[in-house]
C-alpha cells in the first residue's frame, strides 16, 4: 500500500500544471511634462526646478519632456499646436540646455538616491515642413549631445517620440524613426497611440489615416532592439490597452516580435489641469494595469517585466 500511494502521489506532482508566471506589480509613477519654452532664461529655470520636484519624489524612473514639433529649419513648436500658431518657436538645440538644467535639478535634490530615464520627446507633426529623415537624423544628434552634457550618473538621456496616425503618414513616422535609430544607439520610447486600431477579435489590420497595425509596430518596436513602448493608455474604458495588447499579438505573430513595453502612459494630472477630457483621465495606475492585464491576456503577449508608469502634466 505505501508503494501504491508514494507512485500515485508522484504521478500527482508529475501531472500539476506549471505555476502561472508572477504578474509585475505596479511601479509607483513618475511625472512627465509638455514643455512651453520661450527661448529665455527662464525655460532652463523652470527645467531646474522641475528637475529639483521630480527628484523628491524619490521615485525611480521614466521621465519624459516633450517639446513639440520640429519645424524647419532646426525649430520647435510648442506642444498641442499647429502650424499657425504664434506662440513663440525656440531653436532645436535649446533642448540641450533644458535636458542640463533638469538633470542639475535632479542632482541637487535627489536626497533619496532616485534614478530617471530622462527622455527627450518631439512628435510626428508633419506640418513642419521638415524632411522626416533629415528630422530623425536632426533629433538624435540632440540626443547625444544632450546625454554628454547631462553630467549626472544618476540620469540617463534617451530620446521619445509621440508618434499618432492622424499626424503624418506611415511613411513619413517610419523614415523619422528609421533616421533616428540609424544615427544613435540610445534608447528612444514610444510614447505612440494607435488611433483607429483593431481590438482582438476584429478582422481587421488597418488604423486611422492610411496607417496599418504594420506600422504601428514598427514605432513602438520594429524599428530597432533600442525602441521601447510606452504607450498612451488614456482611455478608462481600457480600449487603448486592448489595442496595443492586439498590435504585440500581430507582432509576435508576424514578426516573432512582440511589443517591447517598458510602460503605461496616462494624463490625469494633465486632464485636471486644463479639463476637457471625457473617459480619457486614467490614473497612472488604472493606465497601467490595463496595459498590464491586456498584455497578458494570451501567453503570447505576456510580460513579466514592466517597469514604468508616467502621467503627463503642463509644464
Amino acid at each position: 500500500m505505501a508503494c501504491t500511494l508514494t507512485a500515485t502521489a508522484t504521478a500527482l506532482t508529475l501531472a500539476a500544471p506549471p505555476a502561472a508566471a508572477a504578474q509585475p506589480a505596479y511601479p509607483g509613477h513618475t511625472t512627465s511634462r509638455y514643455i512651453t519654452a520661450q527661448n529665455t532664461p527662464a525655460d532652463t529655470t523652470r527645467a531646474r526646478e522641475a528637475g529639483c520636484a521630480d527628484a523628491t519624489t524619490g521615485n525611480h524612473g521614466l521621465r519624459i519632456l516633450f517639446l513639440g514639433t520640429q519645424e524647419h529649419p532646426d525649430q520647435l513648436r510648442h506642444p498641442g499646436t499647429t502650424a499657425q500658431t504664434t506662440t513663440p518657436r525656440i531653436p532645436a538645440d535649446a533642448t540641450v540646455d533644458i535636458a542640463a538644467a533638469y538633470a542639475a535639478g535632479f542632482h541637487s535634490c535627489n536626497t533619496h538616491g532616485a534614478t530617471a530615464h530622462l527622455a527627450l520627446g518631439v512628435n510626428n507633426k508633419d506640418d513642419g515642413g521638415t524632411d522626416p529623415a533629415t528630422a530623425g537624423a536632426a533629433w538624435a544628434d540632440i540626443i547625444d549631445t544632450a546625454a554628454r552634457r547631462a553630467g549626472d550618473p544618476d540620469i540617463t538621456v534617451t530620446g521619445a517620440i509621440d508618434a499618432e496616425p492622424s499626424w503624418s503618414s506611415p511613411a513619413w513616422a517610419r523614415a523619422w524613426i528609421d533616421a533616428y535609430t540609424d544615427t544613435t544607439d540610445r534608447r528612444l520610447y514610444a510614447a505612440n497611440s494607435a488611433g483607429g486600431c483593431p481590438t482582438p477579435g476584429q478582422n481587421s489590420t488597418t488604423c486611422n489615416n492610411g496607417w496599418t497595425v504594420a506600422d504601428v509596430h514598427h514605432l513602438a518596436t520594429g524599428a530597432a532592439p533600442t525602441v521601447y513602448a510606452m504607450p498612451q493608455i488614456y482611455r478608462t474604458d481600457g480600449i487603448q490597452a486592448r489595442q496595443w495588447a492586439n498590435i504585440s499579438a500581430w507582432g509576435a505573430h508576424h514578426r516573432n516580435q512582440p511589443l517591447r513595453a517598458a510602460g503605461a502612459l496616462s494624463q490625469h494630472t494633465a486632464c485636471t489641469q486644463r479639463g476637457g477630457c471625457q473617459r480619457t483621465d486614467n490614473t497612472p495606475r488604472q493606465a497601467w494595469t490595463q496595459l498590464r492585464d491586456a498584455l497578458n491576456a494570451r501567453d503570447a503577449t505576456r510580460v513579466t517585466r514592466l517597469p514604468y508608469a508616467s502621467d503627463m502634466r503642463w509644464p
